[in-house]
């Protein structure tokens, strides 16, 4: 079963961002960890092969003589997904969007989030829309954090962004999906990988978006802010995993009444 699961994964189901491809469906964060070692097991534990950086938050050169992220999640092991986490206004996005390109050597791949909020860190749809647009145009690829708004999600596809992201609930709040409905309607409409992104709090939290068939997900407070983060990195690998076979698998038909394994017609007696 494991050499079958493993062909699946490899071969037949790869995640696709920006034409390249990948066996993990499950994206990490980098921050919040006690330190670069408890950062590197739980990346490792997660299965995890997109990290996501905020670049204004995370040295990544820019400070010599500091701690380098990259020394412990180096470029040749996985894909650096830099985000504009901190930013408010679309200007400050794309500078940061340009800094991380020029820090990481020409990489086009960043993680698009302007926030219009201190409290909750909901999106500022305005001004996402704005900056994603610019970066579009500048010849990033986009991967867009945004509200679960089926109708903004289609607008930043038709922009040209590589995938969407629609927050489950407010970020690092843990209170797993709020709106399946919304995110239902995301997916099935998306041509790009739709990505649940914000709010997940615990293992069922991310099995349940993967059953609703959304391609990925992205998580950090749920990993670095558990008593064992290692051990709950693990854990979400394998509830994507498993969310993502019983999606392809489909499920039964809810019923309100019981129907019995075996068939009764043609017992004797």
């Amino acid at each position: 079963m494991n050499a079958l699961a493993d062909t699946v994964d490899a071969a037949a189901d790869p995640l696709v961002i920006a034409g390249k491809t990948y066996r993990s469906r499950l994206l990490t964060g980098t921050g919040k960890f006690k330190d670069a070692d408890e950062t590197a097991r739980a990346t490792a534990a997660a299965g995890a092969e997109i990290v996501t950086v905020a670049i204004r938050r995370t040295n990544l050169g820019q400070n010599p003589g500091e701690p380098n992220l990259l020394d412990v999640l180096p470029p040749s092991r996985y894909t650096i997904l830099p985000n504009t986490a901190g930013c408010y206004t679309a200007d400050e996005a794309v500078r940061t969007c340009r800094l991380a390109r020029e820090l990481l050597d020409g990489h086009k791949l960043v993680k698009l989030e302007v926030l219009g909020d201190q409290r909750t860190l909901f999106p500022d749809v305005v001004q996402t829309l704005a900056a994603a647009q610019t970066l579009v145009a500048d010849g990033f690829d986009v991967m867009v954090y945004t509200s679960d708004d089926p109708i903004l999600a289609r607008r930043l596809e038709e922009i040209g962004c590589v995938a969407v992201m629609p927050l489950a609930a407010p970020i690092g709040s843990g209170l797993g999906i709020q709106n399946r409905y919304n995110l239902l309607e995301i997916v099935e409409n998306a041509k790009v990988p739709v990505l649940v992104d914000a709010g997940v709090g615990t293992a069922s939290d991310a099995s349940i978006a993967m059953e609703l068939g959304c391609d990925g997900v992205l998580m950090n407070t749920a990993i670095a802010g558990a008593r064992d983060p290692v051990r709950m990195a693990l854990a979400m690998k394998l509830a994507v995993e498993a969310g993502r076979h019983a999606f392809l698998a489909g499920r039964i038909p809810r019923k309100r009444y019981a129907s019995a394994s075996s068939p009764v017609d043609g017992l004797v007696g």
